[in-house]
């Protein structure tokens, strides 16, 4: 019986360790061929833009994925990548088969990643009493939960026969305790949270490395409209200088910035009747629907 095709050693394994996470370092140097390969969904804005730039910076190749393929496209001209430097895919996260196909399209044309963010996510208000902001839970859910298991299907397999990989799933604080109003998004988030635990023990024997990326409240224009105060407000660029340190490391769990950790983790500790009181009075995500 024949043995099946194994996967090529990745770029990683040709080319040594991960790229140093010092702005630059081995980018101009490293060439094509060796290069390692990051897959990155919700690229065309906000954190997933500025992920591109900070791994296209550090030497690497670029798989990007937005609804908008065209505007994506027109940005990574701007930028002045080549078709050796970056492919962009036009997939909508919500649509499992094109998605999946979106995967398999860049193994194909660029070859297995070494790296795959799950970065694209929305964030609505909802009221649990209006019928239709039901409708968009099930999005948020769509797009944050399943489209985030979607966009890592294709690679799993992959990466578990060669032996290393990064499957990286950007969660949210919003996830660590339910905020008012964002009963969708935090739900969502903190299933993410599960989620990527879950895999991570899955995937530990095999080489693969799942890291968990918790987001505190970064400037995109996911936040610029919130209504609210936004504590350690973080430049994206910023976020995403940290985010690629500890993809690079490996590092299973990171919220960013660890100002929001901190006060993450003391909120979870306070009683439930002491964090409704603090919570009652704050400003609540826009919903859609009103």
């Amino acid at each position: 019986m024949p043995r099946p095709r194994a996967h090529p050693a990745s770029a990683l394994e040709r080319a040594g360790p991960f790229p140093s996470a010092t702005p630059g370092a081995q980018g101009a140097e490293r060439s094509a061929v060796n290069a390692p390969l990051v897959y990155i969904t919700g690229a065309s804005s906000g954190i997933g833009q500025a992920l591109a730039l900070r791994f296209r910076h550090a030497g690497w190749r670029l798989a990007l994925v937005a609804r908008r393929g065209s505007e994506l496209q027109a940005w990574a001209d701007a930028q002045g990548f080549g078709v050796d430097a970056a492919r962009v895919y036009a997939a909508d996260v919500r649509d499992v088969a094109a998605i999946v196909a979106a995967g398999h399209d860049c193994v194909a044309r660029q070859g297995l990643p070494d790296a795959v963010v799950a970065n694209a996510g929305i964030s609505v208000g909802i009221d649990t009493a209006d019928f239709t902001d039901l409708e968009v839970m099930r999005a948020t859910f769509e797009t944050n939960n399943l489209g985030m298991a979607a966009t890592f299907h294709p690679f799993v397999a992959g990466m578990r026969q060669r032996g290393s990989g990064r499957l990286v799933g950007i969660a949210s604080v919003a996830g660590i305790r339910g905020l008012p109003g964002h009963g969708a998004y935090s739900a969502s988030k903190a299933a993410a949270i599960s989620y990527c635990e879950t895999l991570r023990v899955e995937c530990a024997a095999s080489g693969v490395k799942v890291v968990t990326l918790v987001p505190g409240y970064i400037d995109t224009p996911l936040t610029r409209g919130n209504p609210y105060s936004m504590p350690f407000l973080m430049p994206a660029q910023t976020f995403a200088d940290r985010a690629f340190e500890a993809i690079v490391a490996g590092t299973s769990y990171r919220v960013i910035p660890w100002q929001m950790g901190l006060l993450a983790k003391l909120l979870r500790l306070l009683p439930n009747a002491l964090y409704d009181r603090a919570v009652a009075g704050r400003g609540r995500k826009p919903r859609q629907h009103r």
